[in-house]
C-alpha cells in the first residue's frame, strides 16, 4: 500500500537569525509600518532540480541571495510571485486569508512560466513556518498586518533559452499599513491607450514580474499626470477596461447592479476580487462578470447612471475612485468620495479579515 506524506511547517527546519532586531526597534517599526520597506527577522526557503524535486525546506534569518550573473532568471524573466497577509486578532492570534486560493494561483502561475508547480502544503507549510519565526513581528494596530511574498525564480546558471532545471522558492515578509500613504481616501485614475499590461495568450492571467514591469512606465505618465494609477485596456480593441497596474476593477450603477471586467486570460484572477463577487451578491446586488466598454463607463458617469467605481488587491484591499482622466476626458466618480457600497464592502472584507465578524465562508487560516 502506498502512503501520502504532507508538508506541514514542521518539516521547515529553522536557522534562527543570530542577530534579530532589538525589540525596542523592532516596536518602533511596528509602531508605523509602511509598505514594503521593512522586513521581519527570517525567510522561508524550498530548493528544486528537475533531478530531486522540491527538497531542503527551512527557514533561515533573512539576507541577500546568491545569484550566478548566468542565473536563468535574469536573463529572460523566469518568475512569479504571492501577495497575502498575516493578520492579528484581538486576542492575540494570527490569522491569514484564503491562502490555498493563493498557492492555487501560485502553481498556475508557475506552470504557465514554465516553472516547476510547489503543492499546496508546501505553500501553507512555507507561510506558517516564517510566521511562528516572525511571531514578533505581526504588527496589532488599525489596518496594520504582515505582508506575506512568496516567490519563486529561475536560479539555474545557463544562457540557453529553455525552463530552468533549477528553481529557488522563498516567503519573506514585511509588517505594512494602508497602501497609499494617505490612508483609505478616493484615488485618481489615469486610462492610458498607448500601452498594455497584457495580450491574448500572453501571461496576464499570471502573477509575474513582467507583467508589473510593463506596467511602471505608463504609471510614470499617470503620476505626471496627477494621477495615482493607472488603468490598461484591452490590447484586441483598446476599448474595454481590464485592471489597474495591480488590482481589479469594480464598477457600480445607480440601480444597484455591479460589474467588473470578466476573465478574459489577460486578467489576473484576484483572491480580494473573488472574495467581492461573493459578498456583493450576498448582499443582494445584481453583480456581472462582463465586458466593460470605456464609452459606456464615460457616458454612465457623466448622465449618473454610475455611481462609484473601485479597485482592489490583497496589498490596497478596497480603494475608491474619485476620478477617471485620460488625453481626451477628465470626470469625476459620483462625488469625488467614497461611495457606500464601497464603504460596505471594504468594511464587511476587513472585518472578516480582522476577525471582528463571522467566517461564515471558511475564509480564515490560523496560523498561530
Amino acid at each position: 500500500m502506498s502512503t501520502t506524506t504532507t508538508t506541514t511547517a514542521s518539516d521547515f527546519a529553522l536557522h534562527a537569525n543570530p542577530a534579530p532586531r532589538p525589540e525596542a526597534e523592532r516596536a518602533e517599526l511596528l509602531g508605523a509600518p509602511t509598505f514594503g520597506t521593512v522586513f521581519s527577522d527570517h525567510m522561508a526557503k524550498v530548493t528544486w532540480s528537475a533531478d530531486t524535486g522540491w527538497t531542503d525546506r527551512r527557514v533561515e534569518p533573512y539576507g541577500p541571495l546568491l545569484l550566478d550573473p548566468a542565473a536563468a532568471v535574469l536573463h529572460y524573466g523566469q518568475e512569479v510571485f504571492e501577495g497575502l497577509k498575516a493578520y492579528r486578532h484581538a486576542d492575540g492570534s494570527v490569522w491569514t486569508f484564503r491562502p490555498e486560493a493563493n498557492a492555487r494561483r501560485f502553481a498556475a502561475s508557475a506552470r504557465r512560466l514554465a516553472l516547476p508547480e510547489l503543492a499546496v502544503e508546501d505553500f501553507l507549510g512555507s507561510i506558517e513556518a516564517l510566521v511562528h519565526a516572525d511571531l514578533a513581528w505581526v504588527p496589532s494596530g488599525e489596518e496594520t498586518s504582515l505582508y506575506l511574498r512568496p516567490f519563486m525564480y529561475a536560479s539555474e546558471t545557463f544562457l540557453g533559452v529553455r525552463p530552468s532545471r533549477q528553481a529557488e522558492y522563498a516567503v519573506i515578509a514585511s509588517p505594512v499599513g494602508p497602501y497609499f500613504s494617505g490612508g483609505v481616501k478616493p484615488v485618481s485614475i489615469w486610462v492610458v491607450r498607448d500601452y498594455h499590461r497584457a495580450g491574448p495568450g500572453g501571461t496576464g492571467a499570471a502573477k509575474c514580474g513582467g507583467n508589473y514591469a510593463a506596467s511602471l512606465l505608463p504609471q510614470q505618465e499617470a503620476l505626471a499626470r496627477g494621477c495615482e494609477q493607472v488603468c490598461f485596456l484591452d490590447a484586441a480593441t483598446n476599448t474595454e477596461l481590464e485592471e489597474l497596474g495591480g488590482m481589479n476593477v469594480f464598477v457600480v450603477r445607480a440601480d444597484g447592479s455591479v460589474s467588473t471586467p470578466e476573465l478574459t486570460g489577460s486578467i489576473l484572477e484576484g483572491v480580494t476580487r473573488s472574495s467581492i463577487l461573493t459578498l456583493l451578491t450576498e448582499a443582494g446586488h445584481e453583480v456581472r462578470e462582463e465586458r466593460v466598454a470605456l464609452a459606456d463607463l464615460r457616458r454612465g458617469l457623466e448622465d449618473g447612471s454610475v455611481t462609484e467605481v473601485f479597485a482592489c488587491g490583497t496589498a490596497a484591499v478596497v480603494t475608491p475612485i474619485g476620478r477617471l482622466a485620460s488625453e481626451d476626458f477628465d470626470l469625476t466618480v459620483g462625488a469625488g468620495a467614497t461611495g457606500p457600497v464601497t464603504a460596505a464592502v471594504r468594511q464587511q472584507l476587513t472585518d472578516i479579515q480582522y476577525g471582528r465578524a463571522a467566517d461564515t465562508h471558511g475564509w480564515l487560516h490560523r496560523l498561530a
